[in-house]
């Protein structure tokens, strides 16, 4: 007898149209949502249990490739890239394939791939204000994150700002409560992650186009 998640997953881990749609809409008209409750809570809730019990995380890192490096004056996270290796990441990476393909459709982004990584914020951990697109760099293009962090408060600290290119004065905070989902361009949007006072879990992510050359291939790890 199969469980719920497994049967989430065979199922190609559809998802409502209308969330889809007001992501679509929302990045369309001011390019960043936020979504509540956006995936099943039984998967949040085992995503939640695999990035506490199941992975080790590695410090985290800026830069890529070879100008790759630790630098705690911009951030003291720690991180373990997801591989789809194990049941509820797999569901995970098949509902983003999902909501991919209707992006691409509904916006004609010409999203290729999609890479994610668990995040653990240590208490006292933060990440200062940065651009997640590399500089010189076009490939990635809606940056993600996905919280795990159930009966988080205001007082927990710890939370998204996102600062909108229009109005940076007028900069958005988002409690990283579980469930709740944030996408924003990633070439727009300056934001950092303020200190946690309690462990703090999400997984954070990327859409990407295809940049691959014949002498470079997209995306290096």
């Amino acid at each position: 007898m199969t469980t719920s998640l497994e049967n989430y997953v065979l199922a190609g881990s559809k998802a409502p149209e209308e969330l889809f749609e007001r992501i679509a809409d929302d990045l369309y008209q001011r390019g960043y949502s936020v979504i509540p409750a956006a995936l099943p809570p039984a998967l949040t809730t085992r995503l939640t249990a695999y990035a506490q019990e199941a992975i080790n995380f590695d410090p985290a890192g800026i830069g890529r490739a070879g100008q790759y490096h630790q630098n705690e004056f911009v951030r003291t996270d720690e991180i373990c890239w997801i591989q789809g290796t194990a049941a509820v990441t797999t569901a995970w990476l098949n509902w983003m394939d999902c909501l991919k393909a209707y992006l691409n459709k509904r916006l004609f982004l010409g999203l290729f791939s999609y890479e994610s990584h668990f995040a653990h914020y240590p208490p006292g951990s933060f990440y200062k204000r940065h651009m997640d697109a590399f500089q010189g760099e076009s490939n990635r293009v809606l940056s993600t994150v996905y919280y795990l962090n159930s009966d988080w408060t205001q007082d927990d600290g710890g939370e998204l700002v996102i600062y909108p290119p229009a109005t940076p004065d007028e900069a958005v905070s988002v409690t990283p409560l579980a469930g709740t989902m944030v996408i924003f361009l990633s070439e727009e949007f300056p934001h950092e992650v303020l200190p946690a006072r309690r462990d703090r879990f999400s997984i954070a992510g990327w859409f990407r186009v295809n940049s691959s050359t014949a002498q470079r291939v997209d995306p290096p790890r």
